[in-house]
């Protein structure tokens, strides 16, 4: 039997690999071409979520074997294999958007029984679009192997062609997905052409990778970086670069270190670490859904870690990357300008990183930003002390409309556009709302109320970016608010409040608002209400007549619909690590 550098006496791999009694297990290992040496190496599990469905996962698959050659370098079997994602882009406005937060927990769910199922020794997971990256770090977390996480890159920025029959502010100008989504917005009010909007569609997103903006992907793949489980600047290059490769091999390479050290993933996933990523989602002006996704990452280790937490530290970070949806740049152009390290050296210099927190390099994240040569260039990234704004690009709201608490960003929105009062427009679904958008059955003042979107009651949570960006695309975006028990894209503009709960399903204030109750939102002071007393919503309450039916009665939504808990808390299905009787790395 040949000698491995690494002791499998500790390893869950020696489950299937080492002694007489796992002869037959073995026997598959040379059937698929494996070497005695390779089989007695630990072995590495390869998760990707390669699909075909979107431009975000497409270059998965061919990234993972950069990764295989860096984990064959450092004396480690890869094993590669792949899981679901739903991408919004595509499930974006319709149905399919019920499947999308669902998906998150049938990633972790699913990487975490291969891993299981064939005890693996570590992990290294590659994932491009929205809810494939925290799912694939929730499982991480949750199996507390080695890991390191590696974003598969971001699409590159579209441009009309010169002389193209388009309207004069899609010319020499980035274009991205959220363009498109607002072209139709503009297409519906009369303002753009069949012809202009055939030309946007064919231009607006011209290689792999996904969406370019600080939408949810991108926000995910820089708390990658911030928490720690990817390596620095990893997350940066797009897609198509083939500098990619590097931080593959690298990844590979880095995670067979990890098991030599022992360093596992809830060694980097701290409640300081939480708090860092949580910075780094501030300061770019990140996705609203940074607020789901750090409080279920936590819970898979059993840290307490919730929406309030997370909007704490965005009251008191300042907002400094200038990146769209709110700002003028894309993910290329912060790697161009450094890319997430200078971002954290900033916030180092402001006092604002636990530099103690371990990385997947080994060393602590104070000793990465020490590495960090380069400076704010002060048109991407500016200098912390000279910040677009003083406080995040998304703020926590809280009030009797929304006693769990509510998020919105305002990236790129003024002290004026960030207070807002008027009469509700309710709708009972994403649906209703969006057909009335489209007949202009709204004015202008108004809060339009979307319901019964929420986790349990959608179910599923959908994003509202088909509603959103055709209010952007009519010019009323900064003319009226929306608020909503579901969430919104990354991508969305205007002043949209999310994650109101209770939600509707669970007898939340929004399920008790009628057409015309005056709605206040004030972002500057944090605050979400409805000009109603205690003593009307609770009559109200009392006259409820349950959640609104849906037409997910059985499969895989039912499930999620049953299981998953309170949107503050991440929308999460199962205990978490407060609940284990053991870790997987020690079975």
């Amino acid at each position: 039997m040949s000698a491995s550098k690494f002791d499998k006496a500790k390893l869950p791999s020696r489950y299937v690999t080492e002694g007489p009694a796992r002869a037959p297990h073995r026997s598959y290992m040379y059937a698929m071409g494996l070497s005695e040496e390779e089989i007695h190496q630990p072995l590495v599990g390869v998760a990707t979520c390669w699909n075909e469905a979107a431009p975000c996962n497409i270059a998965l698959n061919r990234q993972a074997q950069s990764v295989k050659m860096g984990v064959k370098q450092a004396l480690g079997t890869p094993r590669e294999f792949t899981t679901i994602t739903v991408t919004d882009g595509i499930a974006m406005g319709h149905e399919g958007m019920r499947s999308s937060l669902a998906s998150r927990e049938a990633i972790a769910d699913t990487v975490e029984l291969t891993m299981r199922g064939h005890c693996y020794d570590a992990i290294v997971g590659l994932a491009g679009c929205d809810k494939s990256l925290p799912g694939m770090m929730m499982a991480m977390v949750r199996l507390n192997t080695p890991s390191v996480f590696i974003y598969g890159g971001s699409i590159l920025p579209g441009k009309a062609p010169s002389g193209a029959d388009v309207p004069e502010d899609f010319l020499d100008r980035d274009l991205t997905v959220q363009d498109m989504f607002e072209a139709v917005g503009r297409y519906q009010s009369g303002g753009l052409s069949d012809a202009a909007l055939d030309v946007l569609e064919r231009v607006a997103c011209p290689s792999s990778g996904a969406c370019g903006g600080q939408f949810t992907a991108n926000t995910m793949a820089c708390v990658s970086e911030a928490i720690g489980l990817a390596l620095p600047n990893s997350s940066g290059a797009p897609a198509p670069y083939e500098s990619r490769d590097q931080y593959g091999e690298a990844s590979g390479r880095a995670v067979m270190n990890l098991i030599e050290k022992n360093i596992r993933a809830r060694d980097v996933v701290t409640l300081q670490a939480l708090e860092n990523a949580a910075r780094v989602v501030a300061c770019t002006g990140g996705s609203t859904n940074a607020g789901l996704h750090l409080p279920a990452i936590a819970h898979e280790a059993g840290i307490d870690f919730y929406l309030d937490d997370v909007c704490d530290i965005f009251r008191d970070t300042p907002y400094f990357v200038d990146l769209k949806p709110g700002g003028a740049y894309v993910a290329k152009d912060l790697y161009e300008a450094g890319g997430v390290p200078v971002v954290m050296k900033e916030l180092d210099k402001a006092g604002l990183i636990h530099r103690d927190c371990m990385s997947a390099t080994g060393y602590s994240i104070g000793e990465e930003i020490d590495k960090v040569t380069r400076e704010a260039d002060g048109r991407v990234i500016y200098p912390v002390d000279n910040p677009l704004s003083k406080t995040g690009g998304v703020v926590g709201l809280k009030g009797n409309l929304a006693p769990d608490g509510a998020i919105v960003k305002v990236a790129g929105m003024s002290a004026e556009q960030q207070v807002f009062s008027g009469p509700a427009r309710v709708f009972e679904c994403e649906e209703d709302a969006f057909a009335a958008v489209q007949k202009r059955e709204y004015e202008e003042g108004e809060v339009i109320v979307i319901r019964n979107e929420g986790p349990a009651g959608g179910p599923g949570m959908r994003e509202m970016l088909a509603t959103t960006a055709a209010l952007s695309g009519q010019g009323m975006g900064k003319k009226v608010a929306l608020i909503t028990d579901g969430r919104f894209s990354g991508a969305t503009r205007g002043f949209c409040v999310g994650h109101v709960g209770p939600e509707a399903a669970h007898c939340g204030p929004i399920a008790l608002l009628q057409n015309g109750d005056v709605i206040t939102i004030d972002a500057i002071k944090g605050e979400i209400s409805v000009d109603l007393s205690d003593d009307v919503l609770a009559e109200r309450k009392a006259q409820w007549n349950g959640p609104r039916e849906t037409i997910y009665a059985s499969g895989a939504l039912w499930k999620f619909a049953k299981q998953v808990g309170a949107t503050h808390k991440g929308a999460v299905t199962h205990p978490g690590g407060k609940a284990e009787r053991h870790v997987y790395m020690d079975i």
